[in-house]
């Protein structure tokens, strides 16, 4: 499964282009690890980098950035790798809304 749907690799890419500083994007993506610690909520991506922003969680929830090749190619139990939340809605939660869930 890819991280991203084509939808909301542009409106992270788009929120990365226009950010002022404020970092106050609304959640785009969760991902999570189906067989362990790790949910992250993105807001931003730069794909020259590759790096994202949002909120992760993996021992406490913090906001910062997370390297989106490593998630690529993360592979817990069983081979699984990190995989998008089907059912999270887009642009619906803040990242201080998804400190809650």
């Amino acid at each position: 499964m890819k991280l991203f749907t084509k939808s909301q690799l542009d409106k992270l890419v788009d929120n990365h282009k226009k950010q002022d500083g404020s970092k106050s994007f609304k959640a785009v993506v969760k991902l999570f690890n189906p067989t362990g610690h790790g949910t992250w909520y993105l807001s931003e991506y730069d794909p020259i980098t590759d790096v994202a922003f949002g909120l992760c969680h993996i021992f406490e929830k913090e906001l910062g950035y997370v390297d989106i090749k490593e998630l690529r190619e993360y592979k817990g139990m069983l081979g699984l790798g990190i995989e998008r939340d089907l059912h999270f809605e887009s642009n619906k939660l803040s990242l201080d809304d998804c400190r809650t869930l």
